[in-house]
């Protein structure tokens, strides 16, 4: 945990943690979908898709649980209040930030739970977040917001720790032979022409994590759970590098989706049933580490994200 800064005497400290959301029951999938397809309509057949894997893990998104008890483990943490919306479900960014301006702070430390900065995800994020202001009200309070974090030391360090664990479920003489398949959350390939960061950002969180793995171990990267739309999405995708790794005959693979912070469907279908199924048919053992979610190590990282930006 980093030294304390925290506010100063007196000072009233609002943290808003914004999450991109999922549907709280199966009957949600469809609205849901509709918000984050900007109001168009999602053909029948892919609701009922979406809605299948949201069955087959839990029938809704856990997202909110674990962003609002990583709230709670903050507020443990740090004299701050801490507030949770939604990009695409209840509670949204707007109808949180009516919650932050009845607290009345005398600051705000926005954080996006998504730390490598693309204008497609954080940067909507901080949209959502500036129309809330204009349109609920409260743009007078100062405001701050986490661009990118990462390469944050606490971050990297605390996915290091799960991708350790998870090659620890191997037999000790053969951990040293299963590669890594770093992951993160395609988008389209059209954001390259636009200059944006993403592809940097997730190569750099990549590349600090394999610096803290055993020397020597093997890695691989590649995009996941890319859109339906007909335009090219950012790869390689992770199927075909399944393969190509089982044909060189590895022990296994640990999949690090380190591009996501918490359990949701892109993990617990994406990974954890589909991605394992073709595993499993190509003899390929499949180990996927376990995500930060509200753990202490996550919750330490905020803590000194909300010190750097009151220090600064």
């Amino acid at each position: 945990m980093s030294d304390m800064v925290g506010p100063a005497a007196g000072e009233r400290v609002a943290v808003f943690l914004m999450a991109l959301g999922g549907p709280d029951s199966l009957d949600n999938v469809e609205p849901y979908l509709l918000d984050l397809r900007g109001g168009r309509a999602t053909p029948p057949e892919l609701v009922d898709e979406i809605r299948e894997r949201y069955r087959a893990t839990g029938g809704r998104s856990p997202v909110l649980d674990i962003t609002r008890h990583l709230a709670a483990k903050l507020e443990a943490r740090r004299p701050v209040k801490a507030f949770v919306g939604l990009r695409h479900w209840h509670p949204f960014i707007a109808e949180a930030w009516a919650d932050v301006i009845g607290y009345g702070p005398d600051r705000v430390v926005g954080i996006c739970l998504a730390p490598q900065y693309s204008a497609m995800t954080v940067g909507k994020y901080v949209e959502k977040l500036a129309d809330a202001r204009t349109e609920v009200g409260g743009g007078e309070l100062p405001l701050s917001t986490v661009g990118s974090w990462a390469t944050h030391p606490g971050l990297v360090a605390a996915l290091a720790e799960r991708i350790d664990e998870a090659l620890r479920r191997f037999p000790e003489g053969d951990q040293a032979d299963v590669p890594v398949l770093f992951t993160a959350h395609s988008l389209p390939e059209r954001i390259v022409r636009d200059a944006d960061p993403y592809p940097e950002e997730v190569r750099a969180t990549v590349e600090a994590v394999s610096a803290l793995l055993p020397a020597g171990q093997p890695t691989a990267f590649a995009f996941q759970s890319q859109g339906r739309s007909p335009e090219p999405w950012l790869g390689p995708e992770v199927e075909p590098t399944l393969d190509s790794l089982a044909a060189d005959g590895v022990p296994g693979v640990v999949i690090a989706p380190v591009g996501f912070l918490s359990d949701h469907v892109e993990t617990l279908y994406d990974i954890d049933i589909d991605f394992r199924a073709r595993a499993d048919k190509l003899g390929l053992r499949l180990e996927r580490m376990a995500m930060l979610n509200a753990s202490d190590a996550l919750a330490d990282t905020l803590a000194a994200l909300v010190d750097e930006q009151l220090s600064g």
